[in-house]
């Protein structure tokens, strides 16, 4: 891919409706400041030109294979932990601390549209209106504000995954309803300005990304459920 090409597939790219409210703000202020002042009419095009690239909505090409689950973000792998339970608000089952957990950590500058990481029915869905830690922090999946949701997959394993606000992100859109039918790969939300993905793994599935890797929402994949290789756990550096 040569360089235009990806220029044009990261950053000239339509933007998440989410974002047109912010944007048309950002063009109003632009023009009034123009008239006033011309430094802050250039100040405020410059950040609606920010907010524009933040709320980029690219096309991804999502693998086609069974049994994978994909980045549900963009962003980088901050934790592989296995042995965990899942969240209290999603224990819906009996695998208490069965689980592989997989948490993405999103700056601001990448893209913050998610994504559905496998094809399933959604069983439950809960809300927590939280604090605002540093998503880095392991804190930040119990103690942040967050939106999480169970899947139930076709051989009744479960998957889970949230949305968690970071230390600049004031605001978690999801679409997810109990006993939707989802597919990998569908957009379901967005995180604004910085944040945070926890995906987890069923028993006994393997986790194919290590602590740093970057990952592309939609795109990489995470794991195969008919894998049975053990986990590449990654020791955060």
């Amino acid at each position: 891919m040569s360089l235009i090409d990806t220029i044009k597939r990261t950053m000239f790219v339509k933007p998440n409706p989410a974002g047109y409210p912010f944007i048309g703000i950002g063009v109003v202020l632009s023009m009034i400041g123009l008239l006033i002042w011309n430094p802050i009419g250039v100040f405020f095009l410059c950040l609606t030109l920010f907010v524009t690239y933040f709320f980029r909505d690219p096309v991804r090409t999502v693998p086609q294979k069974e049994g994978l689950i994909i980045a549900p973000a963009d962003g980088r792998v901050i934790a592989v932990d296995t042995e965990v339970s899942l969240p209290d608000d999603l224990a819906e089952t009996d695998d208490e601390a069965h689980y592989t957990k997989i948490s993405i950590f999103l700056s601001v500058l990448d893209v913050h549209v998610n994504r559905i990481p496998v094809s399933g029915e959604i069983i439950q869905t809960f809300y927590y209106e939280g604090k605002f830690f540093n998503a880095e922090l392991d804190k930040s999946s119990a103690e942040n504000e967050r939106a999480s949701a169970l899947v139930q997959l076709e051989d009744g394993r479960y998957v889970g995954f949230s949305q968690i606000a970071g230390l600049v992100a004031r605001r978690i859109i999801t679409t997810l309803e109990k006993h939707q039918k989802v597919n990998t790969g569908e957009r379901f939300g967005i995180i604004r300005f910085g944040s945070r993905m926890d995906v987890y793994l069923p028993k006994d599935v393997s986790s194919m990304v290590s602590v740093g890797q970057r990952t592309i929402g939609g795109e990489t994949i995470l794991a195969d459920l008919n894998s049975k290789e053990e986990n590449m756990i990654a020791k955060a550096i």
